[in-house]
């Protein structure tokens, strides 16, 4: 493995200076101990491979590649412990995308286990509410607390707002896909439903954010049939298909001229951003498989369409019945 990597490095090198000076120079180390790297009497340790690879502007990919095709390296998302948590990983989330705005024929294909999260990241009383259920869900200590979404909502800083709608922002400027299926706004409104019959979110509030994911679903059915983002001088398209066969996962695939990469979720809110690009054409041709096997409501016609969003607003209307009810009873 290491002499295969040595040999790639060695097409990457300066021609002008001698390859084991060169190595010696990024590894800091001397004549002798390079030597010895080159020729394999000594291993390459990790820190060095990674030191090696971003000098010549190699994939860490690259390291495992050369000695099993079954191995690719990932970058995993900030972790979420508290607000400032929160806010690091939008932070994080915008300097993985922001580029995208800057490339023509940028694309963004998104499998919708839930409603979009850029679709949630607007100045509304729903963008405040995801960020309370996800901080229950992530921060062990706001977790063991009664604190309600009505009094905590008052405590929300602003550079956390508006580096959520920063990122929410990024969305509108490129050509976008999703796919949906029926139970895509499920998970949104047994959020509402949950924190409200544990008394942590007001009748009010719980109805007022109901009415927020209506205008959502309002607002997606709207760039459906227009098949685009919407808004002055906005060329970007919107594609959204229903997917009946397979389940969705939240997954993000961002496709550009120059390569493809995906998130790929495995808790509330992190992720694994891949940009192996044999692992990348993979999940390409999953997302494309399923796009096949499923109805793009744009063109499916206007009986279709206005079937599949009328469901969804009548489960969310059936929510809102089930609030206002004065007693409880189970939701079916």
């Amino acid at each position: 493995m290491q002499e295969q990597f040595i040999k790639h490095l060695k097409e990457k090198a300066n021609n002008n200076t001698s390859f084991v000076e060169e190595i010696a120079g990024i590894l800091d180390v001397g004549y002798d101990a390079a030597y010895r790297r080159i020729n394999l009497k000594t291993n390459i340790s990790l820190e060095e491979g990674v030191k090696l690879a971003k000098h010549y502007k190699i994939s860490l990919n690259k390291l495992f590649e050369v000695g099993s095709s079954n191995m690719i390296v990932t970058e995993i998302s900030p972790p979420i412990n508290d607000v400032q948590g929160l806010e690091t990983w939008i932070e994080q989330s915008i300097h993985n995308i922001s580029a995208l705005k800057r490339i023509k024929n940028a694309q963004f294909i998104y499998s919708s286990k839930d409603i979009p999260l850029f679709h949630t990241l607007t100045d509304s009383l729903l963008t405040r509410y995801k960020m309370y259920v996800w901080l229950k869900d992530l921060n062990t200590e706001m977790a063991k607390t009664k604190i309600s979404f009505d009094d905590w909502v008052q405590t929300i800083p602003k550079s956390l707002l508006d580096s959520a709608f920063e990122l929410g922002e990024i969305y509108k400027h490129t050509n976008i896909t999703e796919l949906w299926s029926d139970n895509t706004v499920n998970g949104s409104i047994q959020q509402v439903l949950y924190y409200f019959e544990a008394g942590l979110v007001s009748k009010d509030l719980a109805l007022r954010i109901c009415d927020d994911i209506h205008e959502v679903i309002d607002h997606v059915e709207k760039q459906t049939i227009d098949q685009s983002i919407g808004g002055q001088n906005n060329s970007n398209s919107f594609m959204l298909y229903k997917c009946d066969l397979h389940m969705l996962t939240n997954t993000i695939m961002v496709i550009t001229p120059f390569g493809k990469m995906f998130f790929s979720p495995f808790t509330v809110l992190s992720y694994f951003k891949i940009e192996h690009q044999e692992t990348c054409e993979m999940m390409y041709e999953f997302l494309q498989k399923q796009m096949s096997n499923s109805k793009l409501l744009a063109t499916a016609g206007e009986r279709d369409r206005t079937l599949f969003f009328k469901k969804v607003h009548q489960k969310i209307s059936i929510a809102k019945e089930r609030i206002n009810m004065d007693d409880k009873m189970t939701f079916l």
